[in-house]
């Protein structure tokens, strides 16, 4: 899609907590010379999400930040939350009364993690030299609407804990039908995830994925149990293509999936609504190493990649930049969470502005 006589887009910036801001400067940096190469006209909104949000407001997900999102055409976040935070009540923790808010008013129901690996990082992987050199190229599809995060009725006394994992029909079906169609364009197998020998949530799920899989005759459909599949990950992570998963069990498998690439910190993700979309690392706020300067922001990066790919239809522009990630990490800069025996790692800024370099001179 040609940007350039299309109206002025707007993005809004929500740094949220921790290392958010430090990570969310070097992608805007990046974003600003992408933007100028293929003249993409776009204004940048700033809000405030999470304890950042909960300091300045007193409550994690402001009106005003909401209407901005509403209002946006993408929306890119940083990080929510943190130690500081904890003892807010329920309904005002960032990742309750923030994330999942945000979620909700965006309509997000699926979260796309592509597990991106590098081979110059293999030394960092945990995975031994025989699994890690078949390759690894998968994709998590997340289930973002429904499960036990947002299933009725929920409820903590000092006693109990309830929690309801619950899904509808139309849930599981929109879901499968985009983990089918992403299948289609790569290696067409998708592995749907779930607990269906115990759990009824899952038996729903299963049942509903198997109808789908007819309506895709050409991509190889497998279930497997999530106990199974968190340990054939690590086994052999090279049989996955497309992993289609719930809520709960995305959330768990995707963080393993990172662990596989060397660091959380290189990991991007699009979480896809019915207007808009949000983008977001797949690491956390990390209160400990926070304005150390230390933090791996090419995950940050890599979201506005996806951005200019899934929001503005801009496929040249965001494999440059996957290409001076790529080239910069073959070049030897490493941030502290990915550096090797005998390398010295660079600053969050370095990082951002080796990138920024390598993106300008193409």
């Amino acid at each position: 899609m040609n940007m350039t006589k299309k109206r002025q887009r707007r993005i809004v910036v929500l740094s949220g907590d921790g290392i958010g801001p430090e990570i969310m400067k070097e992608a805007l940096k990046v974003l600003e010379i992408s933007g100028k190469r293929h003249d993409l006209r776009y204004e940048l909104k700033v809000g405030f999400i999470g304890g950042a949000a909960c300091d300045r407001f007193g409550v994690p997900f402001p009106e005003e930040t909401k209407r901005l999102c509403v209002e946006s055409d993408a929306v890119l976040l940083g990080s929510v939350g943190g130690s500081k935070w904890d003892n807010l009540p329920y309904e005002k923790r960032p990742e309750i009364g923030g994330l999942l808010d945000l979620r909700k008013t965006l309509k997000l129901y699926a979260n796309i993690r592509p597990l991106i690996f590098y081979q110059e990082l293999k030394e960092i992987s945990p995975l031994s030299p025989s699994i890690i050199n078949k390759g690894v190229d998968l994709v998590i599809v997340r289930e973002l609407a429904g499960g036990i995060y947002f299933g009725q009725p929920k409820s903590l006394s000092a006693d109990e804990g309830l929690d309801t994992m619950i899904y509808k029909r139309e849930e599981v079906r929109r879901i499968a039908t985009l983990a089918f169609q992403l299948a289609s364009s790569r290696r067409k197998k998708v592995t749907s995830v779930d607990k269906a020998n115990v759990l009824s949530s899952s038996m729903l799920w299963r049942r509903v994925v198997s109808e789908v899989a007819l309506e895709f005759p050409g991509i190889e459909i497998r279930h497997m149990y999530v106990d199974n599949a968190a340990m054939q990950m690590i086994l052999n992570p090279h049989q996955f293509d497309v992993i289609l998963t719930t809520n709960l069990f995305g959330d768990i498998l995707s963080d393993e999936s990172a662990a596989i690439s060397g660091s959380l910190g290189m990991l991007p993700s699009v979480s896809l609504g019915k207007a808009n979309h949000l983008y977001e690392p797949a690491g956390g706020s990390a209160p400990d190493i926070a304005g150390k300067g230390i933090a791996n922001p090419v995950a940050m990066i890599l979201c506005i990649a996806l951005m200019l790919d899934h929001s503005f239809g801009m496929q040249d522009a965001s494999k440059e930049i996957f290409y001076s990630v790529g080239q910069i990490i073959k070049q030897g800069y490493r941030t502290r969470d990915i550096v090797s025996v005998n390398q010295k790692p660079v600053t969050t800024r370095a990082m951002g502005d080796a990138v920024c370099e390598f993106l300008f001179k193409l």
